[in-house]
């Protein structure tokens, strides 16, 4: 069976659990060797779910190399600059090249936009919106060194195609990755390099269980106008079914295909 990503390298970040491994997994059968970085630890006191560790890490490491393919770990804070180039570096330097970057960490929190303390707001922002900035600054250099082309994979959200209200921070974030996303296309294009965002909706994960959501709209009842019922009989996506677009988009299926969103989130922010 051919391999759609046979010698390439992915740099995949938020890979501990959840979509990020995932995603490691699947473009590891299809061939590409990984580097993976997580923070590892809690981020902010305002999330609601438990933080991934460095076991999670380790547990994806496990499982590439259970696919045959090679692994390089850190731990790496999207808000330091410096340590995504140095894991960027190490990678490039274990596997000689990069191809495909996977920007994939990202929190959530709840409350009223005018409600909420600055420090919750920009803390979300800083890892959701500038995280990823920063994942493509450490990232692009050694693409374009390289000079072979490749293909970036924005992780947004059905919240960065239509309103999200209880977090109109996360909603503002994946807006603005609409627009590095374009952007980008635009600036790399020149480099054959691609740019797209994916948009899931609520995904089976440690985040897209947060309790905290159902507190919001409990008590904010006619919040839930905004999170319509999904067009499927399938209540929710699943990690497999955001890893078939990421696989779509990494790979020379998608080699026409820039500077586009692609939404999985079973027809509900359909207008």
């Amino acid at each position: 069976m051919t391999q759609l990503l046979a010698g390439k390298v992915v740099f995949i970040t938020g890979a501990a659990r959840g979509q990020g491994r995932n995603h490691a997994i699947r473009l590891a059968q299809e061939g590409a060797a990984v580097i993976a970085v997580d923070v590892c630890a809690s981020v902010s006191e305002d999330v609601g779910y438990a933080a991934a560790t460095e076991a999670d890490l380790d547990e994806t490491a496990r499982l590439v190399r259970a696919e045959g393919r090679e692994i390089v770990t850190a731990v790496a804070d999207v808000r330091d600059l410096e340590a995504l180039r140095a894991a960027v570096a190490s990678g490039v330097e274990k596997f000689g090249r990069l191809d495909v970057v996977i920007a994939n960490a990202g929190i959530a929190t709840w409350n009223r936009f005018w409600e909420m303390p600055e420090e919750q707001w920009s803390t979300l922002v800083d890892i959701n919106l500038n995280g990823v900035w920063r994942t493509m600054a450490a990232a692009v250099p050694s693409m374009i060194e390289a000079g072979n082309g490749g293909s970036i994979v924005i992780v947004s959200s059905a919240a960065g195609v239509a309103e999200a209200p209880g977090c109109a921070h996360y909603s503002a974030a994946k807006h603005g990755l609409v627009g590095l996303a374009r952007t980008a296309a635009t600036e790399l294009g020149s480099f054959d390099i691609r740019v797209n965002s994916i948009h899931p909706g609520a995904v089976e994960t440690e985040m897209g269980n947060d309790p905290n959501v159902g507190k919001v709209l409990t008590a904010h009842p006619e919040y839930m106008n905004s999170y319509k019922w999904p067009l499927t009989s399938v209540p929710r996506t699943t990690v497999e079914d955001i890893s078939n677009a990421v696989v779509y988009l990494a790979t020379d299926l998608s080699r026409a295909v820039t500077g586009t969103k692609i939404v999985i989130d079973m027809g509900q922010t359909m207008a």
